[in-house]
Parts: C-alpha cells; structure tokens; sequence
C-alpha cells in the first residue's frame, strides 16, 4: 500500500527531507516557492467551511484525507446542500506532479485550480471571492498568518495569495514508496506478490497499458500527461454519471 507523505520542510531552507520513492522532485514555481508557514497557512484555509455559502463545504469535505483527498465512493461529488456535480473529485495526492488540473484539463496549475470550486453553484456556492478575502480580514489569526508568510497588511490580503498558499499546501501531498516503486525502483523482488509480478508482465506487454501509462527511468507517474479518445463517447458516459 503506498505511503502518503506529508513532506517536512525545515525552517528557512525548507529542504526536503526524503524523496519518496519511485517519484520526481515536486516542481515548484519560482514565483510560489515553499515554507512551513505558507504551508500551514495553506492547510487552514484547504480545510475551513467558512469559504462555502453555507458555511459548511471545505476543500477537504470532497478532497477527504481518509479517502486519499478524494470523495470515494461518490461517483459525482455533492457540494452546498447536497447538490450534485457532474463528476467526482480527483484526488489531491501527486496533483503537484500534473501538467493540468480538474479531470477536463482546464486549469494550468493548482494555483488556478484552487480559486473556481468557491464559485462554483453547486460546490461551495459563493457569488464571488470577496466573502473570502473578508473572513481572513476579519480574522486575526489568519492576518497574523498572512502577515508572518507575504509580509502584507490585511487590507492588501487578495486572492493571489490565498490561491499560493492552498497550492504549496497541496504540493506536499505525494504518495511514493508503494510495493511496485520498491520492487522496480528499489530491487526488491519480494516486495510484489507473484499475481501482482504476473499483472505488471500483461501491462507492459499484451496489454500495452505503459503505452499511456508510463514509466521512466527513476519515476512512475504512470501518465503521459495527455487526453485520449478511448471510444466511450459522450453520450455513453453520460448515462454512467
């Protein structure tokens, strides 16, 4: 089972401690670069209901950590008043490592990403962003938080920064080390069962899975990062959703 590590950073060198295995380096923007403060500014706000018109949705009510930050079994996700999405949330765990957020691609980075589900109708329902920069203005934890991480005053608070601090939050959950990661990447030949080495042997070959789903040299994502038409069609996934 994978290890999902919440990834320690230390003082102002913010040094990682321990690349997990069978995973890159996490990139990280030159204009978002990470600390602890930021970080735990960041996991406030993933996790405060406060940012919802009821008062009751977070980021992590769908992106759950008991679920590996997603909303299984749900196949859509429910948002303000258990409306219903058109889809389930993707997991938060190793989205640093992708070239495109949400399931359609439609945002660059986790920054973006990070700012449409507060006004979205049927997830957290906020007319707009202002409800949010007020309750942190209003707050004097977080203006001393925001204050220790950007060296602003409150009224100079914006959702930029919110945005940076939720991504640099959201970058140190990575889940690396699994059985296959210390098996393939580790040389340890009984860290997989012989059913899982049989299924590894049908996904590199008969099954053609790494086509897609690659592996490189000292890492697995098991992505090619790209969209492909795999024939199901929208109207069948439709009736599926």
């Amino acid at each position: 089972m994978s290890r999902l590590l919440l990834l320690c950073f230390c003082l102002a060198a913010v040094q990682l401690q321990a690349q997990p295995l069978g995973l890159p380096a996490v990139p990280i923007p030159a204009n978002n670069p990470m600390s602890a403060d930021k970080i735990e500014l960041g996991e406030r706000l993933f996790n405060d209901v406060r940012f919802s018109s009821t008062a009751q949705i977070s980021c992590s009510t769908c992106h759950d950590a008991e679920k590996a930050f997603a909303d299984y079994p749900l196949s859509v996700s429910l948002g303000i008043r258990d409306l219903a999405g058109t889809r389930n949330a993707p997991t938060v765990v190793n989205a640093a490592y992708n070239k495109t957020q949400f399931w359609d691609g439609r945002s660059p980075d986790l920054e973006d990403q990070s700012q449409h589900p507060f006004v979205n109708p049927v997830e957290m329902g906020l007319p707009n962003h202002q409800p949010i920069l007020l309750v942190i203005r209003n707050d004097p934890d977080y203006r001393q938080a925001f204050d220790r991480v950007f060296h602003i005053e409150a009224g100079a608070i914006t959702m930029e920064h919110v945005k940076m601090a939720i991504a640099a939050f959201e970058r140190t959950l990575v889940s690396g080390d699994s059985p296959f990661d210390r098996f393939y990447f580790g040389g340890d030949d009984t860290a997989m069962s012989d059913a899982a080495k049989r299924g590894f042997d049908v996904f590199l070959k008969d099954g053609r899975c790494v086509s897609c789903h690659t592996i490189e040299q000292d890492h697995a994502l098991f992505t090619d990062h790209r969209f492909h038409n795999i024939g199901i069609g929208i109207n069948d996934m439709a009736g599926r959703v």
